[in-house]
């Protein structure tokens, strides 16, 4: 009925997955008996399927002559059998309803395929917010500078820039003004999409007027408006990648989950991602955890510790934010570092939006909260955050 063979032209199109379209309508019409009642039905339900899968390669197999005989074949055939070009497609094999712009079916499709077991999903997430603070792929947690333009994520399928201001003069702490995303061309699921956030301008559209990438049956890319010019949401699903971008006060948050996979997927000239390998040395306030005095001595002068110019004390500060973060965890003592840094209370908003947010997006529950002396990986770093930050506070108290 249709060539199901290729020869030499399929080897010069390896993007063109008409051979994978052919191959899943063969198995999925292999066991129908023409004598049977229903055959008609069932084969017109895996016709569709199987041109819906040459539409979605449309563009990666221009040129290709096994497609274009492909597509010649299903409308005969759809013609002899008088089928519909509207109608349910085949439903009950996995491998004829894998989308190929659903990440998530990915791996279930290698298996079905393959027969062979494959690593189960990973996702891992990266946040950041406040003055800034930083928390990983790996869930190490940092306070940094790193004022200007930085890259916290930058593979083969999603760059994400960053931009940081300084937030109050005679400290070296910045926040986040600016974000620039750019979603890479991936096969026939999406083209290239760039979407930017800037203090007070936070849109609910790329910067082409698009709210969607891809056809407008699949979305396999969108954004989601959930607070008007505060706060977005962000669904990839051909990468299976969600970001959330709010706006609290003068300054913007981001936080995304994306598959371990992919996050890996990068070339060397590319390692300069905040969210994989964290800050570097130099523009780390914390220096490995600690918070160096001279950071809030600026702000707590000998002789006005009593009135900071922050407007905050250590023990007001600590009250405040314990009003919206009740478990004293990284993202609780971030707070009050952040209160007694700038005095903005629009940063306890901020923290505990973070937090939230990790509780959305963060795959393990186990690891939402970080906590002084618990131990494994990036967490021994973060506690000594909380072991630095408690030298800082009693060092503080001696000033008040």
């Amino acid at each position: 009925l249709l060539s199901l063979s290729c020869v030499g032209d399929c080897q010069l199109h390896t993007s063109c997955g008409i051979q994978k379209c052919t191959t899943d309508f063969v198995s999925f019409t292999s066991h129908l008996n023409a004598a049977l009642q229903d055959f008609d039905l069932e084969f017109c339900k895996a016709l569709r399927a199987y041109s819906a899968c040459t539409y979605r390669n449309s563009k990666v197999c221009r040129g290709n002559l096994v497609y274009h005989s492909a597509v010649l074949g299903i409308s005969d055939l759809m013609t002899q059998r008088n089928c519909t070009k509207d109608g349910p497609t085949s439903s009950t094999n996995s491998e004829m309803t894998h989308d190929p712009c659903n990440y998530s079916g990915h791996t279930e499709a290698r298996e079905h395929q393959g027969g062979e077991k494959t690593v189960p999903l990973t996702y891992l997430f990266c946040g950041l917010f406040g003055d800034p603070h930083l928390r990983t792929f790996n869930d190490h947690f940092q306070t940094c500078k790193v004022e200007g333009a930085w890259p916290l994520i930058d593979n083969n399928y999603l760059s994400v820039q960053v931009t940081n201001v300084p937030v109050v003069p005679g400290s070296s702490a910045t926040a986040t003004n600016k974000i620039t995303i750019i979603f890479k061309s991936y096969q026939d699921c999406t083209d290239q999409k760039v979407y930017q956030a800037v203090t007070d301008d936070l849109p609910a559209a790329f910067v082409d007027g698009t709210t969607s990438g891809g056809d407008g049956n699949t979305r396999s890319l969108q954004i989601v408006e959930k607070v008007s010019g505060k706060y977005i949401e962000m669904y990839a699903r051909y990468i299976g990648t969600t970001v959330y971008i709010r706006q609290l006060g003068h300054y913007l948050t981001l936080a995304i989950r994306m598959p371990q996979e992919l996050v890996k997927a990068y070339e060397e000239s590319q390692d300069l991602q905040l969210c994989v390998n964290g800050c570097p040395s130099g523009e780390r306030i914390d220096q490995s955890g600690y918070l160096p005095l001279p950071v809030m001595g600026k702000l707590l002068p000998r002789g006005a510790a009593a009135h900071p110019r922050s407007g905050y004390t250590l023990e007001t500060a600590t009250t405040k934010c314990h009003e919206k973060m009740l478990v004293k965890d990284i993202y609780f003592y971030s707070c009050i570092f952040d209160l007694l840094t700038t005095g903005d209370t629009n940063f306890t908003a901020a923290a505990h939006s973070a937090l939230q947010d990790v509780e959305a997006l963060h795959p393990s529950k186990e690891h939402w909260h970080i906590f002084p002396g618990s131990g494994g990986g990036g967490v021994d770093r973060s506690s000594k955050f909380f072991v630095s930050l408690g030298l800082l506070c009693l060092s503080l108290v001696a000033y008040l």
